[in-house]
């Protein structure tokens, strides 16, 4: 299955593309579409899609602007650019943000399943070149054994800055604003490294790893302290998406501390390595992937709980609201959005995305059920500004058109599946 989410300010061209496209007869699945980078990008962090596809021009956020966030925090992701003509060489200046395919408008279904399949064609192929490169790499296991030198407490004064010097001669940059390391365990070993490895490389360089004993280290790179949280918690969702794609148990990350010089990285090493301990020593319902911010806020379980349990008060407040994205539940309860969204799906078994859907679709159920109020009517009063999206969501989650589902129960019948 090869997620996809849709981005683009035109109701119809997004219709379009979600009722015309074969999705159940491919292995493509639509996990979201949003009308703006702005209100996108929290939610490609919370469904991690593997494929991006965008419109250029858009209020708040544009085409451009989404794809250099991307690339930023989540490079690993594929991107697919649709453009009007007279945008169409604008948009070729998206090569160096990572952009892998330009479609111009209007997209046919045809048009778009090819871009798609030569889009994750070459994403495969990409993975299988650095696959076949790496038993052969001298300059992987000599970057590997540097990294690892980061993370020993017998570091001499100095030590750490030349260890970045030596790299960069490699043509290898780790000089950053900020460090976070993750610790990762996973089983088996070897082959959750290597998927931790094809992940990394497909990075652009903000993210460097390094084999330990119980799986893997992660060097996160970053500018500054939001942009480096927000990286290492994107980070840390792919590694357990990926490790448990691949067959991988026992998956543990950790987060560690956020600092300053390279110095320091041992330390967040440290931070991280203590909670990863905690967390093995609990049992198989602890979180997977836990930071040092909510672990030094009591235990990771408890903060985790009463953040979630204020966060569902606010959506349960809110969800009416059509422009309610994920930073606004993040900003309520005091989280960065990647690390909210980790948190909270991790509590909650679902994702932001997933939980907002259903208690938006449970509201509109009972007033299906309790009122003769139109279907549009509905669609606007559980936060949903386009009626026929609303349509698409519920039948997509029931089984049903919102029509159906009000005409079993109004017969008698069960209209639940």
């Amino acid at each position: 299955m090869i997620k996809v989410f849709l981005v683009d300010d035109e109701i119809v061209i997004r219709e379009g593309i979600r009722t015309s496209f074969p999705w159940e007869k491919t292995e493509y699945v639509l996990v979201g579409e949003a009308p703006d980078g702005e209100m996108a990008l929290p939610m490609i962090r919370d469904t991690q899609p593997d494929i991006l596809v965008t419109d250029i021009r858009m209020p708040f956020m544009d085409g451009m602007e989404l794809c250099a966030a991307v690339r930023s925090q989540m490079p690993w992701i594929g991107i697919i650019i649709l453009s009007g003509y007279d945008e169409f060489e604008y948009a070729r200046k998206g090569i160096q943000l990572g952009v892998r395919e330009y479609m111009l408008k209007p997209v046919t279904a045809e048009e778009l399943k090819q871009a798609l399949d030569r889009v994750s064609e070459s994403m495969r192929k990409e993975q299988q070149g650095r696959a076949s490169g790496r038993g052969s790499s001298d300059q992987r296991f000599v970057t590997e054994k540097m990294l690892s030198s980061l993370y020993s407490e017998d570091q001499r004064e100095g030590d750490a800055l030349a260890v970045v010097e030596q790299m960069r001669g490699m043509g290898i940059s780790i000089a950053a604003q900020r460090y976070a390391v993750i610790d990762a365990a996973f089983d088996p070993v070897e082959r959750g490294y290597e998927g931790l490895t094809e992940l990394a490389e497909g990075s652009g360089g903000i993210v460097h790893v390094s084999p330990c004993r119980t799986g893997g280290r992660v060097l996160v790179l970053g500018d500054n302290e939001e942009d480096t949280e927000e990286r290492a918690y994107a980070f840390g969702a792919s590694i357990a998406t990926e490790l448990e794609r691949i067959g991988c148990g026992g998956i543990r990350i950790s987060i560690g501390e956020i600092v300053e010089t390279p110095e320091q990285i041992y330390q967040s090493l440290r931070s991280a390595r203590h909670i990863r301990h905690v967390l093995t020593d609990q049992t198989e319902s602890a979180p997977r992937i836990v930071g040092v911010r909510e672990f030094s806020e009591g235990s990771g379980e408890r903060s985790a709980a009463v953040m979630t349990a204020r966060a569902k008060m606010y959506l349960a407040e809110h969800y009416q609201n059509g422009n309610l994205m994920l930073q606004d539940a993040a900003k309520a309860v005091g989280m960065s959005n990647s690390r909210f969204s980790t948190v909270f799906a991790q509590e909650c078994g679902k994702t932001f995305t997933e939980y907002l859907t259903g208690l938006r679709l449970e509201k509109a159920k009972e007033l299906l059920r309790n009122t003769d109020r139109r279907s549009s009517e509905i669609a606007f009063q559980v936060g949903y500004n386009d009626s026929h999206y609303f349509s698409y969501l519920f039948k997509k989650n029931t089984g049903m058109t919102p029509g159906e589902y009000r005409s079993g129960k109004q017969e008698g019948g069960s209209a639940e599946k």
